[in-house]
C-alpha cells in the first residue's frame, strides 16, 4: 500500500529534514486518478510545486490492482514527492476507506485535500471523522448519463461538509453557492500553470505525431466524451473540406468508436488522425497550426494553458472559465454547440497568419503574467492555514 520515495540520508541530515518538516504544513492529497487529464495535472502541480515550500505535500492515489506503472505516478516520483499508491479492486469502497483511515492515523496530516467525486464522497468523510480539516478542488461538472448525474448529486451534497471548497472558475463559484454551500467556504482559484516538460520544436513534434507533410495541422486534445464537444469539432471540420488540413485528435474516452464512425460518415476519412491518450501531450502542441477547444462545459482547462504556452493560435468555446483566460486579444471565442461558428473561426485563423501570431504571443504573455504557479500555490497555502486555524479554534472551544 505504501511507497516512500525519500532517498537515504545521514543521521544529521535526517534530523535537519525532520526539523524542517515539523515547521511545514502537512497536506495529504487524495485522488483516484485517470491516466491523463486536467484534474491529474492540477494535483501533480500542487504536490510538485510544494517541494521546498512551507507545505509538505504527499499524495494518496487510489489505483486499480496491477497498475503500479500508472502514468499519474511517474512525474510525482521523479520530483521526489512521497506517494502512497492504494491498489484496491473496483468498487472496494470499504477497503479504500479503511486504508485511507490507517494512512491518516499514521501520517497525521494537518489537512486532507481531495480531488474528484470518488475522493470527495468516500474519503473526505474518513479524514473529517478523525478531526482533520478537509479541502476539495472542484474542476467542473459534466452531467452525462444518469449514473454520472447521481455521482455529481452526491458530490454536491458532500461539499456542504467541507471546510473549504475551491472552484476553478467564476461560474463554478455561483453554481456551488446556489446548491447550498456557505459562500464563506467557497474560494475562487483559477488553475495555475507549471510547465511539465520542455516542448518539442515544430519539426520534432510533427514527426512524433506522424505528420510528415506541410498541410495545416488542426489540434484537438481532451477526453472523448460529450462534455468536451468532439462531435462539434468533427462537424466543423466537415465545413472546411476545401482547405488542405489534417486533424490530430489526442485523447481517449467512451465516445471514440462513435466519433470515428461519424468522421467516416462525414467523408473525413484519413484526414482525422486518432492518436489516443498520449503521455506528455503538452510537448507536442508546436505541431499544431491551430488548437481547438470545442467543449460544452469547462472549469479552467489545462489544455488551453498548454496551447498558450506553446504559442499556438487558439479557437475555443466561450464556456465556464474559458473567457477569463482568453479574450479576443488572445484568441477566438465562439458559442458552444455551434459547428458553423467554430468552422468560421478556424478558417479565419488559417487565412490570417500574421494576426493570429500576434494573438498567440499575447496569449503566451498573459499566461506568464496571470497564471504563474507561485501565486497560485500561495493562495492554496493561505486556505490550508485558514482551515487549520479554524480547526484549532473549534478544538479549544470544545474543551
Amino acid at each position: 500500500m505504501h511507497t516512500s520515495l525519500r532517498s537515504a540520508s545521514s543521521p544529521s541530515r535526517e534530523s535537519a529534514v525532520a526539523q524542517r518538516a515539523a515547521d511545514r504544513l502537512s497536506v495529504l492529497h487524495v485522488v483516484a486518478p485517470a491516466e491523463f487529464g486536467g484534474l491529474e495535472a492540477v494535483v501533480q502541480a500542487l504536490a510538485i510545486g510544494s517541494c521546498n515550500s512551507s507545505v509538505e505535500a504527499r499524495v494518496a492515489a487510489v489505483i486499480p490492482w496491477g497498475r503500479a506503472d500508472h502514468p499519474f505516478l511517474a512525474p510525482l516520483t521523479a520530483a521526489g514527492v512521497e506517494v502512497f499508491p492504494i491498489a484496491v479492486a473496483t468498487r472496494a469502497y470499504l477497503r479504500e476507506r479503511a486504508v485511507i483511515a490507517e494512512l491518516c492515523r499514521r501520517l497525521q496530516p494537518d489537512v486532507v485535500h481531495t480531488h474528484g467525486y470518488q475522493a470527495d464522497v468516500l474519503d473526505a468523510d474518513v479524514a473529517r471523522r478523525l478531526g482533520i480539516p478537509v479541502v476539495t478542488t472542484v474542476h467542473g461538472f459534466t452531467s452525462g448519463d444518469w449514473k454520472n448525474r447521481c455521482y455529481e448529486w452526491l458530490q454536491r451534497r458532500a461539499f456542504r461538509r467541507f471546510d473549504a471548497v475551491v472552484a476553478v472558475s467564476r461560474p463554478l463559484v455561483r453554481e456551488l453557492t446556489e446548491c447550498g454551500i456557505p459562500a464563506e467556504r467557497v474560494h475562487l482559484i483559477q488553475n495555475g500553470w507549471r510547465p511539465a516538460a520542455p516542448p518539442l520544436d515544430r519539426a520534432a513534434a510533427r514527426r512524433a505525431l506522424g505528420e510528415h507533410h506541410d498541410s495545416l495541422c488542426i489540434g484537438w486534445v481532451g477526453r472523448l466524451s460529450d462534455e468536451k464537444g468532439p462531435d462539434v469539432f468533427l462537424e466543423s471540420l466537415a465545413r472546411l473540406r476545401d482547405l488542405p488540413w489534417t486533424a490530430c485528435v489526442l485523447g481517449e474516452g467512451p465516445a471514440r468508436g462513435t466519433l470515428e464512425a461519424r468522421a467516416t460518415a462525414l467523408g473525413l476519412g484519413e484526414r482525422v488522425q486518432w492518436h489516443g491518450g498520449v503521455a506528455g501531450a503538452g510537448r507536442l502542441y508546436a505541431a499544431f497550426d491551430v488548437f481547438v477547444l470545442s467543449s460544452r462545459t469547462e472549469g479552467t482547462p489545462m489544455v488551453l494553458f498548454e496551447a498558450m504556452a506553446a504559442g499556438v493560435p487558439v479557437v475555443a468555446t466561450a464556456v465556464g472559465g474559458v473567457p477569463d483566460i482568453v479574450s479576443s486579444a488572445e484568441g477566438a471565442l465562439v458559442p458552444a454547440n455551434d459547428a458553423t461558428a467554430l468552422a468560421a473561426a478556424i478558417r479565419t485563423v488559417c487565412s490570417n497568419p500574421a494576426a493570429v501570431a500576434a494573438q498567440a504571443r499575447a496569449a503566451r504573455n498573459k499566461l506568464a503574467r496571470d497564471f504563474g504557479v507561485e501565486p497560485w500555490l500561495r493562495r492554496y497555502c493561505a486556505i490550508y492555514q485558514s482551515v487549520c486555524h479554524r480547526a484549532r479554534r473549534r478544538a479549544l472551544a470544545g474543551r
